[in-house]
């Protein structure tokens, strides 16, 4: 069985309001084929977001010099719980593609990292409910009218899900609408999504993201035979990383996982990860599709 990529490249992506490395800041792991076929790996730790996205796209153009393909993950969502585009009247088709138009025209992030998520959060905020729901969590300093420093409400069932169905069936996946402190995506997506988006519209249809343009199905060669780079949501935490020493938790967790998802490929099962399992909803699939997005390594 042949493999479908020749590299692997996982991004642990950050919401730092400055240049930072270490930990909680940018990892890219790329794992890659050497000349005699053996995986090697590399790490970057970039200290800003901008920089991380020249990285990417550098890495990604030399593979495509190669004609190699690559999977390329990050570690927060890539679509947010059903109902949120039709709730923020988006115009547009599908509703995952509406929210990455309306997330860039929103998004501020400089070169220094000066970010303005708290602000979109804050202005989403007002638009859906008036109020400091749905989503939370902030730096005291810059709590607003409609985004406080913690969870005002519950959800109940006339609001937006807390979690997408991928979140449920992780378990213990963080919900997008926390902001801020230990374990939190929002901010991270909020400022990452954009950064995709620019990805995407850069390569057009030789980048595939999963599983909003390829749907959930067993990925084959013909299936990717003009894709030159599929990207998915990735969860790190999923896999069990003991740091080398020297080497902080954040870079590890981004090793382990491109470690992972190349195993799979060399036994010929990485295929069937992008698949739905038979007991799968089809409501559900349906929302992961067109706009929730999913967990590579999660079933369905």
């Amino acid at each position: 069985m042949s493999r479908l990529f020749s590299a692997y490249v996982i991004v642990d992506w950050s919401a730092a309001a400055k240049p930072s490395t270490g930990a909680d800041s940018v990892w890219i792991g790329v794992l890659k084929r050497d000349v005699r076929f053996r995986l090697t790996y590399e790490s970057h730790n970039p200290p800003t977001r901008a920089e991380a996205e020249k990285k990417l796209a550098a890495i990604l153009d030399d593979h495509r010099k190669r004609g190699e393909r690559v999977l390329l993950g990050f570690d927060f969502p890539l679509g947010f719980p059903r109902g949120f585009a039709a709730a923020l009247n988006l115009a547009g088709d599908p509703p995952w593609r509406a929210v990455w138009d309306q997330l860039d025209r929103m998004v501020k992030d400089k070169a220094d990292n000066t970010n303005n998520r708290f602000g979109v959060g804050s202005e989403i905020n007002r638009r859906l409910t008036g109020g400091p729901f749905p989503f939370w969590g902030c730096p005291p300093k810059d709590a607003l009218t409609t985004l406080q420093p913690k969870r005002t409400r519950a959800h109940g069932p006339e609001d937006l899900p807390e979690f997408r169905h991928a979140d449920l069936a992780a378990k213990g996946a963080a919900s997008i609408w926390k902001l801020y402190y230990n374990g939190s995506v929002g901010g991270q997506a909020i400022l990452g999504i954009p950064a995709v988006r620019r990805l995407k519209l850069a390569r057009g249809e030789a980048l595939k993201v999963w599983p909003f343009e390829t749907g959930f199905k067993v990925l084959a060669e013909a299936d990717l035979a003009e894709v030159e780079v599929v990207i998915a949501e990735v969860y790190p935490s999923l896999y069990k990383a003991q740091p080398q020493p020297g080497e902080v938790k954040d870079a590890a967790q981004v090793r382990v996982t491109a470690e992972h998802f190349a195993r799979l490929d060399e036994a010929g099962k990485l295929g069937a990860a992008f698949a739905a399992g038979k007991t799968a909803a089809a409501d559900m699939l349906l929302d992961a599709e067109r706009e929730e997005g999913w967990i590579l390594g999660v079933e369905a």
